[in-house]
């Protein structure tokens, strides 16, 4: 019986040791995995130097026409002031919207990925004054807004309903004064803003009373880069950035510089951009921004972008004012272009020179020429006459 006992006590001896090297190779197996490592983290992209934003790299502004200073009606010129150096003392701005896409019109324009656009998806502002209905308006009307009515919105500052009903355009009364003031164009620039983010759209263009929109150029211009960047596109009235004064503290104020697009030659801004603006633009608060630098609007609309957002401007020779010489475009371009203007009274002969149907006695601004150029199935276009063989 004792020998059986040694036996059996021997058995579980080593039962028990086989059982327990088993536990110590099952115990790493049956521990919870330790935590990983960090994987590595893309590096933030730093913020390019400030300055214009440039197609070509060139040191000089592209298509800049010194002293272009506003809109059709004369707004008058911003303090001047030369460059500021930025970004370690560079002026330059290397082209920073991705890859460059040419333009059929000989213009470069950024994009890192391009929108699928439709007309429907841009909201065009069209600033003017009761006193130029007759005398401007119907001749948009009548032209370029016939081919965009339900994505062009006119805002004004009376209301004219024989004029709305016979249209059939988006006349938006502002209720702002009548004046060319700082603060009646800065209220005008308020409704815009307020209006196109009610609307949903992709983009937003502001033109005046005297301009010719090519739609076609537009939409190509606009497809070459996506609403959701900070996309502002438009030309400069200076050849360099201006100066303001911000009235921010109660015992002086603080000088700053920037580039602004002339709403008399037109400007574009994404939505992604435009959203970003909200504080400053927004119910009201684009005039209170105004106030704060003393200038017009399109002047407050390149201090919210530039000065406090740091988008910079792309500048593009697409956009015309009238206070540029117009007969020095080549004829060839014309059509290629985003928006073309007219003189006034002071200048009637500065238009484009394009050769159509109309005199320039029947067509003293060439827009009728221009609309039919483009668009030569229109009712009321001259049919030009088959030549025959000889």
């Amino acid at each position: 019986m004792r020998v059986a006992s040694v036996g059996v006590s021997k058995s579980c001896f080593l039962l028990s040791l086989a059982f327990g090297g088993l536990l110590l190779m099952l115990i790493p197996a049956l521990q919870p995995q330790g935590p990983q490592a960090d994987l590595p983290q893309p590096r933030p992209q730093s913020r390019p130097a400030r300055g214009p934003s440039r197609q070509d790299g060139a040191s000089a502004p592209s298509g800049v026409a010194p002293g272009l200073n506003g809109s059709s009606a004369g707004r008058s010129e911003p303090t001047k002031a030369e460059p500021r150096p930025q970004g370690g003392g560079d002026s330059k701005r290397s082209p920073d919207r991705g890859a460059l896409l040419r333009g059929k019109g000989g213009e470069y324009f950024g994009s890192r990925s391009r929108d699928l656009l439709e007309l429907k998806d841009i909201f065009i502002a069209v600033k003017t004054t009761k006193k130029y209905h007759k005398s401007r308006l119907e001749l948009l009307i009548q032209t370029w807004v016939s081919k965009a009515r339900d994505q062009t919105y006119i805002f004004t500052d009376g209301e004219d309903k024989e004029l709305r009903v016979r249209t059939g355009v988006n006349l938006i009364n502002t209720n702002c004064s009548a004046a060319h003031t700082r603060q009646a164009l800065c209220c005008k620039m308020s409704v815009e803003y307020d209006k196109f983010i009610e609307s949903q759209r992709k983009w937003f263009c502001h033109v005046d009373d005297d301009n010719y929109v090519i739609l076609p150029s537009l939409l190509q211009m606009l497809s070459s880069y996506h609403h959701s960047q900070d996309v502002y596109l438009g030309r400069p009235s200076l050849d360099h950035p201006i100066e303001a004064a911000e009235r921010i503290k109660s015992d002086g104020s603080e000088s700053v510089r920037f580039w602004f697009a002339t709403g008399g030659a037109g400007f574009c801004i994404s939505r992604g951009l435009a959203l970003k603006m909200s504080p400053w633009a927004s119910l009201g608060n684009f005039i209170s921004t105004a106030e704060r630098i003393r200038l017009p609007d399109d002047c407050t609309i390149g201090y919210i972008i530039e000065a406090l957002l740091e988008v910079a401007l792309t500048h593009t020779h697409l956009f015309h004012s009238h206070l540029e010489n117009l007969q020095k475009l080549p004829t060839a371009t014309v059509l290629q272009q985003v928006t073309l203007s007219y003189g006034g009274f002071e200048n009637r002969r500065n238009v484009v020179s394009v050769v159509g149907g109309f005199s320039l006695a029947e067509d003293p601004t060439r827009f009728k020429t221009v609309h039919c150029l483009l668009y030569p199935d229109v009712a009321w276009c001259p049919k030009l006459k088959p030549r025959h063989k000889s």
